[in-house]
């Protein structure tokens, strides 16, 4: 508006000075700047010529385009033409200054002239003050850009908003300075410098409240979440002064009296009182009023859902205090989109055009009776549900992950839900998924919802070379999450592999010299098309060979001697709708054939032979984890699965107990005898061939493997405040077996400590993280009577439990990226004699994640160990312990 009124004004001021001009020239006798004319107050005539004086980057006949005036059109002089000419020119913002003259009358032909003064044009800005790299923000907000003309409302506007700015950032007493020069290296052009003056923050050095009787000052100070007084502990929550924020806090003071029966309480006045230049003292006087009570409450207008059942949703009594905050929460709880609230219960039973009104009916004393007024509306039905932005996915693994299909009531349970499985996906940023609600007809009872959604990429590469165990190893991992096998034989969906049907395809290979593995993944998450069945197929392979050291201390590889593991594994799984439709049922067959030649590296009990896993897996889990399953912020994630094998050995006549026994002997006499290099030449005959028999021996107790294994994981998401999520997580798992004359099988066991990735050996292993300590260093050790050393071979049972608070730094499709810190504690034991819930593995750390599609997960951990490993040896705390990630689970 002040704008405006400026432009008007010197509109007004121009206008007049051109009628000055023709009035002294008519005063002259027609005497003109060119000739002597005959020159009649508002009279008609044909323009003649105009001409334009003081010209500078602008070409002639643009001006005269920008006028709209045509040589040979009637204009009369003085008139509305004229004065249209100079309020179009200034409206420009182009030109300081606009004159129009006129040069010539010759009978009914004017002659006029144009005179301008041209705006500066801006050639550079340079600003001290501030950072180097928030220079660039400051000209991007305030369009500070070459070329720009410069005017005093520009000036004036850039430097209102950089005071401003510092001023929201706790810089109460920021100035800035704006200063322009003329610049020679070009027509008309100046140069702009910009000096910021921060100075210090504004902290607050005290708050003063008055007027409060009932709360206490610290209860107050307590209500202002983002305004808080200078402490020196003080470092999660500063105390510099935002005037923003200050103004959100007066409104949380209020909400706290209304939360505690004072309705009536307002905030009469609110000053502050300036120390000094960095510090100031709050005065905030408040008006607490009576404290009131709920009384009687009537629901009025439903035909839905009657009074008991609106009451107990309400959750409000009569003679409660009453809680202004709590009510309009009950009513519409706006914090949460699935919140336990009457307009929820209304609009996901298809009540969309609903209406509920909390009206205070009467006060007497300090009670107030209400009327829930509620307008049902008609019941709404989804007419049109549509997907845009999958350009990739095809449509139809959107719409069966949908539950809102035309047709059916209206629910808003249902739209938050579907927005939760389509982020569970993983094929779309689950940060950019909006639901549109279009077209509602409250008469007709209709409405139709678009889903936008940005694709993410669901494709990963590990492409890998590094030196370890002797030598370097090469990794090769593709993983398809959104692929199409039934366009594999299609060369044009190749992009650059079939793309978009939901299916998973992974393919990874792993060599080096002494080890080489192979595996490959299929999943089809709808078998059949029609119904959520999970189909899942795998193969793999993993081949080890025997090293030795060499005189020269070089690791020879003797590919003659090994062992390998070839697996096959099928299953399937159904989201079930019992308890809930969270829960999935799931079934899976699987064999593994592991076959020794020659080799005993203390993982296992024999070296030669084989042995054979067929098992059947039953799971229950649950997962409500969401919205993104990247950085999940609420819900939960738990899964219990039991692996099971036949029980051979009851269906045979094998008399295992006399083989155990006689493992046992064979097995003491190893050990009195000390090795194969100790004794006289008979001890030492006797240890190679009492090797080979507990060897064939041990082959035989395993040939055909038993055993049952339990396993418990749970993770529970809670978000504090904002994106600060914290996650709980709790494990267990128990390998047990049906014949204790057999033991438990030396494959299938739990592997504690490290950064909890899983290595090439295929054996059925669990690897569990417990950050702080080595890889596997919390793993119970045991002799090996053949090597006569301790070594590994895996737990039976372990138990785990972790804090970790994660923050996200951003969640963008290209990358998201989260910090965390934790708290971790487990351990594991050889069998449940030994096993002690209590005596825990503790650590503590902090980490970073970073999740690139096409790379997947990244990270780094720094935990600290506050205890000593499982080797006897180990003396003190682990200390200090750094693990990269790489692939592992969110």
């Amino acid at each position: 508006m002040e704008k405006l009124a400026n432009n008007s004004i010197k509109d007004l001021k121009k206008s007049i000075q051109l009628y000055l001009t023709l009035l002294l020239l008519l005063l002259t006798s027609g005497q003109s700047l060119a000739q002597d004319t005959s020159f009649e107050d508002g009279k008609d005539y044909i323009l003649g010529g105009l001409t334009v004086t003081g010209l500078q980057s602008y070409n002639e006949q643009t001006v005269k385009t920008f006028t709209g005036l045509r040589v040979g059109q009637p204009i009369t002089v003085p008139g509305d033409e004229i004065s249209a000419v100079i309020k179009k020119l200034w409206g420009l913002e182009l030109f300081s200054n606009v004159e129009i003259f006129y040069t010539n009358i010759e009978g009914n032909k004017i002659f006029l002239e144009l005179n301008i003064l041209e705006r500066p044009t801006l050639s550079n800005v340079t600003v001290f003050g501030v950072k180097k790299r928030k220079v660039e923000d400051i000209l991007d907000d305030t369009d500070l850009k070459k070329g720009k003309k410069i005017t005093e409302s520009l000036i004036a506007n850039t430097k209102n908003y950089l005071q401003n700015k510092y001023k929201k950032q706790g810089y109460l007493n920021a100035k800035v300075s704006i200063a322009t020069a003329a610049d020679t290296t070009g027509t008309n052009t100046q140069s702009m410098v910009i000096n910021v003056k921060k100075g210090d923050k504004v902290k607050i050095r005290n708050i003063v409240f008055d007027g409060n009787e009932q709360l206490s000052d610290k209860r107050l100070q307590k209500s202002l979440k983002k305004t808080k007084k200078k402490k020196f502990y003080r470092f999660w929550k500063k105390s510099k002064y935002i005037e923003e924020n200050y103004k959100e806090d007066l409104s949380n003071l209020v909400d706290t009296y209304a939360e505690r029966g004072y309705r009536d309480a307002r905030v009469l006045s609110d000053t502050f009182v300036k120390v000094d230049e960095s510090s100031i003292d709050l005065k905030i006087k408040v008006e607490e009023g009576n404290k009131y009570y709920f009384g009687d409450i009537n629901f009025v207008g439903n035909s839905v859902y009657t009074d008991r059942q609106l009451s107990q949703v309400l959750g409000l009594r009569k003679g409660q205090t009453y809680n202004g905050v709590l009510l309009k929460k009950r009513i519409a709880d706006d914090s949460k989109p699935d919140g336990e609230d009457l307009t929820n219960l209304y609009q996901n039973n298809g009540y969309l055009f609903s209406s509920i009104n909390p009206v205070e009916v009467s006060a007497v004393n300090d009670t107030i009776n209400f009327e829930i007024r509620i307008i049902e509306g008609k019941e709404t039905f989804l007419d049109h549900v549509t997907v845009t932005g999958n350009d990739k996915t095809n449509d139809h693994v959107i719409f069966r992950e949908l539950r809102t299909r035309p047709g059916q009531k209206y629910s808003k349970d249902n739209i938050v839900r579907s927005i939760r499985e389509l982020g569970q996906l993983g094929f779309f940023d689950a940060e950019q998924i909006v639901p549109d609600i279009q077209n509602p007809d409250p008469n007709a009872g209709t409405v139709d919802i678009q889903y936008s959604l940005v694709e993410a990429g669901s494709s990963q590469i590990e492409l890998q070379g590094g030196f370890g165990g002797g030598g370097f190893i090469g990794t090769l991992g593709l993983s398809f999450s959104n692929f199409s096998l039934k366009n594999i034989f299609n060369g044009e969906a190749y992009k650059p592999v079939p793309m978009g049907d939901g299916q998973t395809f992974a393919l990874r290979l792993q060599a080096s010299r002494t080890f080489r593995v192979y595996s490959l993944n299929f999943a089809e998450p709808w078998l059949g098309g029609k119904k959520p069945v999970r189909f899942n197929l795998s193969l793999s392979r993993t081949q080890q060979f025997a090293t030795s050291f060499s005189n020269r201390g070089r690791i020879d590889v003797n590919k003659d001697r090994g062992f390998s593991i070839t697996g096959v594994s099928a299953g399937l799984a159904k989201r079930v709708q019992w308890p809930d439709d969270f829960f999935t049922i799931s079934h899976s067959l699987s064999y593994q054939l592991y076959d020794f030649n020659d080799f005993n590296n203390g993982l296992f009990n024999f070296g030669n032979g084989s042995s054979n896993s067929l098992s059947y897996t039953f799971g229950i889990s649950r997962s409500s984890q969401g919205p993104s399953r990247i950085f999940p912020m609420t819900g939960s994630n738990f899964e219990l699965t039991g692996k099971f094998t036949p029980p051979y050995s009851l269906f045979g006549n094998k008399d295992f107990k006399e083989v155990r026994n006689q493992i046992n002997e064979k097995t003491e006499r190893l050990i009195e005898i000390g090795g194969p290099n100790t004794g006289t030449v008979e001890e030492q005959a006797e240890f190679v061939r009492l090797s080979d028999e507990v060897e064939k021996l041990e082959e035989e107790r395993f040939k055909l493997l038993e055993f049952y294994k339990i396993k418990f994981k749970g993770d529970w998401y809670t978000r504090l405040v904002d994106k600060l999520v914290l996650r709980t997580n709790a494990e267990f798992g128990f390998l047990g077996s049906y014949n204790n004359d057999i033991g438990a099988v030396p494959f299938e066991r739990f592997f504690v400590g490290g950064d909890g990735l899983g290595n090439f050996t295929l054996d059925g292993r669990d690897v569990v993280q417990l950050r702080g300590y080595e890889n596997s260093s919390l793993t119970p050790f045991s002799r090996n009577a053949i090597t006569g050393q301790q070594e590994r071979d895996g737990g039976t049972i372990y138990n785990k439990f972790s804090l970790e608070l994660r923050y996200p730094l951003t969640l963008k499709p290209s990358a998201s990226i989260y910090a965390l810190s934790f708290l971790e504690a487990g351990n594991a034991f050889n069998n449940f004699n030994e096993y002690n819930p209590f005596e825990l593995k503790r650590s503590a750390g902090v980490g970073l994640r970073i999740f690139m599609p096409a790379f997947g997960l990244l990270g780094i951990d720094f935990g600290y160990g506050f205890d000593s490993d499982a080797n006897p040896s180990s003396v003190g705390p682990s200390g200090w312990q750094t693990h990269f990630i790489i692939g592992q689970q969110f």
